[in-house]
């Protein structure tokens, strides 16, 4: 066996992955597709891009191989072609936030607030997850709650959240978790309701990191 020809071969497959993610919009468009399907108009409107631009974007990482399409009528859904590739935002994101300073400084420069908000990690929400006096608040876009969600969540999306306080329960605790650990829509939820007078914790991480631990999911 040629070992030098076998090694160069496959990291040439390996550089085809990173090549395709390395580009901040395919890093978000994989974290969206890691909430469920979503169409190119969609994923445009979403990450304020022409539907030009993502679907140059959507061919690159579909030319790795990392997602999949198919068509509906006029429109083409997206998704990822395994939920393992998420892991893929994950690693970077823990890799980022060991070796890079600047993450920590971006963090602390956009989200002020949340130094003083305690989180709750995926293991301490998994041995609470049937507590009868404990609310789980999923507070993504509908159509994000509806493709996956974690269980016994209900689904409160955080612009609908002040005109829907009446439906909270104040007297029970209330865990609010979004996207992921970067996603605002779960700090936003706990500056709302802590206004309130509700007992509100955030979960540390979101919905994608929940569901590649293999934890409690459902869907509608």
């Amino acid at each position: 066996m040629d070992h030098r020809t076998f090694k160069t071969e496959i990291n040439e497959q390996l550089a085809r992955i990173a090549k395709a993610v390395a580009n901040p919009h395919r890093l978000e468009i994989i974290d969206l597709l890691a909430q469920g399907e979503r169409s190119v108009d969609a994923l445009a409107q979403e990450t304020a891009m022409s539907v030009a631009n993502a679907s140059q974007h959507l061919q690159a990482l579909r030319e790795a191989r990392l997602i999949t399409a198919r068509k509906e009528g006029l429109r083409v859904y997206y998704r990822l072609a395994d939920y393992t590739v998420y892991r893929l935002v994950q690693t970077l994101r823990e890799i980022a936030q060991q070796q890079l300073a600047e993450v920590d400084r971006i963090v602390n420069t956009y989200l002020t607030q949340r130094a003083s908000m305690e989180p709750v990690t995926l293991n301490e929400l998994l041995t609470r997850l049937r507590e009868p006096g404990l609310v789980i608040l999923d507070v993504r876009p509908a159509l994000e709650y509806s493709q996956g969600h974690i269980a016994g969540a209900r689904s409160i999306p955080i612009d609908e959240l002040e005109s829907r306080l009446h439906e909270l329960p104040q007297a029970q605790e209330i865990v609010a978790y979004c996207r992921g650990e970067y996603c605002v829509f779960a700090d936003e939820a706990v500056e709302i309701l802590t206004e309130h007078g509700y007992h509100v914790r955030r979960l540390q991480l979101g919905y994608p990191d929940w569901k590649l631990a293999d934890l409690p999911t459902e869907t509608e």
